[in-house]
């Protein structure tokens, strides 16, 4: 039996990657060709998740990856409401201390994938500065 058809039989050794993991990729990648440097993926916190931590520049950037199907009809960038960011706010905050960069400049960007059926590329799209902090 040839490897692709044993992994298939065998799915749960190697599971397909979720939607989620697709678009975070894809957003890492999207987010490397724009010049930043990616220093974490899926940092756990005890606030939640950070999806990426990048470097832009001088600015660490904590970036809310969004991934969607095209037949949604809501944008990936709408799953971001406040509960969200004050939930990434908090992460980030914990993160910080964590890594002993309280005073480091730092924004919060969000990257929504659309991912269209059929297709193999995504439809990515960048807001830098999405959100801020007020604390």
């Amino acid at each position: 039996m040839h490897l692709p058809g044993w992994r298939r039989l065998m799915g749960w050794l190697w599971p397909a990657k979720s939607l989620g993991q697709k678009g975070e990729e894809a957003a890492a990648r999207f987010l490397r060709r724009q010049g930043y440097r990616i220093l974490s993926r899926s940092s756990r916190t005890g606030w939640g998740e950070l999806d990426l931590v990048a470097l832009d520049g001088r600015t660490l950037v904590f970036v809310e990856v969004k991934t969607r199907q095209s037949s949604e009809p809501v944008p990936p960038e709408e799953g971001v409401d406040w509960r969200k960011q004050r939930r990434l706010i908090r992460a980030a905050q914990n993160f910080l201390h964590h890594h002993h960069l309280e005073d480091a400049p730092c924004r919060f960007d969000v990257v929504a994938v659309t991912w269209p059926a059929g297709q193999r590329r995504p439809r990515i799209e960048h807001f830098p500065a999405a959100f801020q902090a007020d604390e």
